[in-house]
């Protein structure tokens, strides 16, 4: 299924302005079908996000939009990684992103390597200045390193994209929204794959991406 979509988004769940549904909602309007909504997880919360989720699906759906229940694991030690993500997944989560390790905060070393080599990860959000053996990890356990148009994190999207591209990996396009202003347009999605160096073809391929080869796991 192709379809306008976004992986990667908060919600008062934690540090968003939005209730999920009006997330949804605006979401909608805008011409999104598929949404993610990944709150800001740990060990404390993870269970409880995504049984919080789960609730809304039916009212994501009468707005026409397919709600991807999920998290994002965020300055969890590297070690926990795997296995916070493996506890998700078994708890019914669509979707599972981790924090990368960006250049604006103090993420700790090694985060990007325990995502890339994880089966139950699906995204690697702002992954910063990742490495091509790292990248060509995620190639190899179907991992999406992320292009953002979020302040501060999107300063290294032309590092993440020529990367990815010699890595052959999957790439994903996402708000990272916290409040209604974050929320993209079509075309300004488009803008931030073609500002981050990608060609025209390269951009559509990115836009056009098939959710079921990215969930497939």
């Amino acid at each position: 299924m192709n379809s306008l979509y976004d992986f990667h988004t908060h919600t008062t769940l934690s540090d968003g302005e939005m209730l999920p549904i009006e997330l949804v909602r605006r979401m909608s309007v805008l011409g999104y079908s598929a949404v993610g909504i990944t709150d800001h997880a740990d060990t404390s919360n993870t269970v409880s996000l995504i049984e919080s989720l789960i609730k809304i699906r039916e009212s994501a759906a009468l707005y026409g939009v397919r709600l991807l229940c999920g998290i994002e694991i965020t300055h969890v030690p590297p070690q926990q990684i795997q296995g916070l993500a493996r506890l998700a997944k078994s708890s019914g989560a669509d979707l599972v992103v981790v924090h990368g390790e960006t250049p604006v905060e103090p993420v700790a070393p090694g985060t990007n390597h325990a995502a890339c080599t994880c089966g139950d990860v699906d995204i690697l959000a702002h992954p910063g200045f990742i490495t091509i053996d790292d990248a060509r990890e995620a190639e190899n356990h179907g991992v999406a390193l992320e292009l953002t148009s979020r302040g501060g994190h999107n300063r290294t999207n032309g590092h993440v994209a020529r990367i990815a591209v010699e890595a052959g990996c999957m790439m994903v396009v996402d708000s990272d929204a916290h409040a209604p202003h974050d929320l993209l347009p079509a075309e300004s999605k488009v803008t931030i794959a073609r500002g981050a160096g990608l060609t025209w073809e390269q951009a559509e391929k990115v836009m056009s991406l098939n959710i079921e080869d990215l969930l497939k796991k």
